[in-house]
């Protein structure tokens, strides 16, 4: 029988989930088959943070006090005159409307009133309303779901039996946003002043990318899909945390970087209310940076996100035809592993190996011309992935493009797609949701894995957006993540079964690396996802949130 440390070490991400958080970690045999059991006595760490805090930066609220109510004089009160006109002057009502899903609000309506009962009508702004006769003064909950995404303005009417009426509203938006592919394009560039000074970032600096207005990005943008890059570190080893503008700065990163590296990683990061992205330098060396956009998402109906199981699509490697330099490879993506005709675009993992000089992949829509952006970069001899968002052409094809001047092998495995129906993405605060390195012992072990309960009893949830990093590596290799085939109750009743590991890869390394990469974890039907450390030694694992997506 294997060993199992259940090590809880990671915060539940909404208040609707049913199962909190958790990353348990089975040891590895290399031998398939084999269950992992939960040990005795095992102790659970403490959330960062509270479920309400994580709620509270994914759903917004949007309130007007009684104060701000509109007095509405009907028919009756002014047959009666003055006197009967200014009998309630209390009457108000006061409403506060937040969201409590991708597609759903509630609205919390305050009533004053020297008469009651009182009629209560909630127009909800999408040509439905809901009518409540005979209700009490004082505070009442009342939930809409919208079929669709978008802005809308609530607006709540009181009125008693004298004819008084008093009437208030406010806007708000879905906190679900929908994905429009866009680019690729570069926003950021400090080595050449793009979008920033010309000037490379200093140590412990901090630059900003502008998003909403830039470039054809509308106003109203709530997160971005964005390549960073960074370039040439002149000594030591640090990390880029990308962030809202105008928000606290998360204890997150998006990239890990050591002296002399250029090093990408995908990112989906939450917009700041001007517009803005923060990205920070948080280490002691000088860099330069660059942001290419790949799409943005707004709270209205664009493309929806549908989760596929990990399949790779291309690998150069079998048939022995590496990508010649500077030569571009097609990728038929629709139609393949559950993507239909019409997506949009595409979430990918894709990675360059056995490279035979330096140089950088460059992926893009088929049958149209190679942007000069780049989505990974890669050394001699070097294996590196990186996770791209691409729109698919008309015939639902990409293209990779091997910017080198020697040969180099390309993988291609997808995760997703965004296109008609699928879900809708809200973006919560950057969060660290788990770190191995704070428990003792906690590392995965060669041939092991940490599966975390994100979405336990809550099918609603359908992806998750993470940054995984690697730390602490002990042997070369690389990390899968996918689906766990067993549910919470399998693991704590030991019934559960050891997962057979799909034939994709999420990130690589070298032994001593520091690697992160985006993922969109599909928690599958049992809400658990799984971490496998395909290596030979162990390795720590990192863990954050940036958002997740959830269906109607």
């Amino acid at each position: 029988m294997l060993s199992h440390r259940h090590i809880i070490v990671a915060a539940a991400v909404v208040t609707s989930l049913a199962v909190g958080p958790g990353l348990a970690v089975a040891a590895g045999t290399g031998a398939a088959g084999a269950p992992a059991r939960p040990a005795a006595g095992a102790e659970p760490v403490k959330p960062a943070k509270s479920l309400g805090d994580i709620a509270s930066s994914a759903f917004s609220t949007v309130r007007s006090p009684a104060e701000a109510s509109v007095r509405q004089q009907g028919k009756a009160a002014k047959a009666q005159g003055a006197a009967a006109a200014t009998a309630n002057n209390s009457l108000a009502v006061g409403v506060s409307v937040f969201g409590i899903s991708a597609y759903s609000v509630q609205a919390v309506t305050r009533i004053n009133s020297d008469i009651a009962p009182v009629d209560l009508v909630i127009d909800w702004g999408d040509g439905t309303s809901d009518r409540f006769n005979g209700v009490d003064t004082g505070e009442g909950a009342h939930d809409h779901a919208y079929a669709a995404l978008g802005q809308y303005t609530v607006t709540v009417t009181v009125s008693d039996g004298n004819g008084e009426a008093s009437t208030n509203s406010v806007t708000v938006a879905t906190a679900g946003t929908e994905f429009t592919p866009y680019g690729p394009t570069r926003l950021l560039d400090t080595r050449d002043g793009t979008g920033a000074p010309a000037a490379r970032v200093q140590p412990w600096g901090e630059t900003s990318v502008k998003i909403a207005g830039n470039a054809g990005i509308p106003a109203g943008v709530t997160a971005v899909a964005l390549n960073l890059t960074v370039v040439d570190p002149t000594g030591g080893a640090g990390h880029v945390i990308a962030y809202p503008s105008g928000e606290d700065r998360p204890e997150t990163s998006n990239v890990n970087y050591t002296a002399g590296q250029t090093v990408p990683n995908l990112a989906i990061v939450p917009v700041g209310a001007d517009g803005y992205v923060n990205l920070a330098n948080r280490g002691g060396a000088e860099v330069d940076l660059l942001a290419d956009v790949a799409g943005y998402f707004s709270p209205s109906e664009a493309a929806g996100y549908t989760a596929v199981a990990p399949t790779r699509l291309f690998d150069s490697r079998p048939a022995r035809h590496p990508v010649r330099a500077w030569d571009s490879v097609p990728v038929q993506v629709a139609g393949r592993a559950g993507v239909p005709a019409g997506a949009r675009a595409v979430a990918l993992n894709v990675t360059a190996t056995n490279t035979q000089s330096d140089g950088h992949l460059t992926v893009y829509p088929g049958r149209s011309q190679a942007p000069s952006v780049s989505n990974l970069n890669f050394r001699r001899l070097q294996t590196v992935a990186n996770a791209v968002i691409v729109p698919l052409d008309a015939y639902g094809e990409i293209q990779v493009l091997n910017g080198a001047e020697g040969f180099s092998d390309i993988i291609v495995d997808i995760v997703g797609y965004y296109g008609g129906g699928g879900s809708a993405y809200v973006p919560t605060t950057p969060l660290r949701l788990a770190d191995t390195r704070d428990v003792p012992g906690g590392a995965i072990s060669s041939q092991g894995y940490a599966y975390m309960r994100l979405g336990a009893g809550a099918p609603e949830f359908t992806g998750f957006v993470l940054n995984s990093t690697v730390t602490n590596t002990q042997t070369d290799g690389h990390l899968t993540v996918f689906p766990d085939p067993n549910s919470l109750e399998q693991y704590q009743n030991g019934t559960n079964v050891w997962p057979t590991k799909p034939d994709t890869s999420t990130l690589n390394w070298k032994a001593g690396d520091t690697v992160p990469n985006l993922v969109q974890a599909d928690p599958g039907a049992n809400g658990i996802v799984d971490f496998w450390n395909a290596s030979g030694g162990n390795a720590d694992l990192v863990v954050d949130l940036f958002g997740f997506y959830m269906n109607r």
